[in-house]
């Protein structure tokens, strides 16, 4: 093959790398600013989430996992995006806040807690180089049950794009240099990922093949459970509907548990597209079965009224 060629190789990536984050000891380095910047933004946070799981979390995590794949219908996908448009954020904010709230109400902690990738790739000079850019942020939202969804997405919107402007420092590092617990139970910092793939297909085509990708499950896990998204468009660019599966711990979750996580992030949506100013505590995570279930906390019928000192 005659490739053109490149204009970088990985050797000269890290060695930039190095030399923009500079040294941790210098306090004006882009490092010691970065490192800075994420003391003061994890100062506090819980060592683990702590999700309804079916069976205690075992002291070593075995990695095994499986993957519950759901969809979110076309009409939700576009007043997502049309509350992403409204209030100067990315779909990736609005599906971080329901995110967080799914979290808040599962855990009952207000103080919640995602990681994300991110490409690392900030130069297109690096589009056709082969090599292991990602990087890994921590993404924490204080969940308070009082606030409406919209004032809840502005605090995402500012807590996201902090993160991404101090998103240098490789993830390990964070970990050594915050001094984080260690566990062989969970991951440190946070157990539930966010992703969003919202990158166009590859298109590859042969003379005489048709060719398309095929989608494995690896049956790992690396976090508790992980909310993979993918926008679908139609041929004039309009939201289409959302691709998504929860991957997860099979040492902690049951399949139906995690589709009845599903479930209640939907219904999340559903709530927050028909009212973005819809408070926190008061979004509806049950099905109808469900609060009936909860609901009817009364006596047998037709047994006679008596007072407290008769009983």
């Amino acid at each position: 093959p005659q490739w053109t060629p490149l204009a970088v190789q990985y050797a000269d990536f890290a060695i930039w790398q190095r030399r923009v984050l500079g040294d941790e000891s210098d306090p004006t380095s882009v490092a010691a600013q970065q490192i800075d910047h994420w003391r003061r933004a994890l100062d506090g946070l819980p060592e683990a989430i702590d999700l309804p799981t079916d069976r205690p979390r075992p002291a070593v995590q075995s990695l095994r996992g499986a993957t519950h794949g759901f969809t979110v219908d076309a009409d939700t996908h576009a007043a997502l995006a049309d509350i992403a448009r409204a209030h100067d954020v990315s779909l990736f904010m609005v599906v971080h806040a329901a995110l967080s709230v799914l979290l808040e109400r599962l855990s009952g902690s207000d103080d919640v807690a995602v990681g994300t990738p991110v490409a690392g790739r900030g130069d297109a000079e690096l589009d056709p180089l082969v090599g292991m850019f990602v990087n890994t942020l921590v993404l924490r939202a204080h969940v308070d049950a009082d606030l409406r969804f919209v004032d809840l997405l502005a605090q995402v919107r500012e807590t996201d794009l902090s993160a991404f402007g101090n998103a240098d420092i490789p993830f390990e590092r964070l970990v050594e240099v915050l001094k984080v617990p260690r566990s062989t139970a969970h991951q440190p910092l946070f157990q539930v990922a966010l992703a969003f793939n919202n990158t166009e297909r590859p298109d590859f085509a042969l003379p005489g093949l048709g060719i398309a990708p095929i989608e494995t499950s690896l049956e790992a896990a690396k976090f508790d459970l992980q909310l993979s998204l993918g926008e679908n468009v139609d041929a004039d660019g309009r939201p289409a509907g959302l691709e998504a599966s929860f991957d997860y711990a099979t040492d902690l979750f049951d399949e139906r548990t995690v589709a009845s996580f599903a479930d209640r992030f939907r219904r999340i949506l559903g709530t927050v597209t028909a009212d973005p100013t819809a408070i926190v505590g008061d979004i509806e995570i049950h099905d109808a079965d469900e609060r009936r279930t909860l609901a009817p906390v009364r006596g047998a019928e037709g047994v006679p009224t008596r007072t407290l000192a008769e009983l």
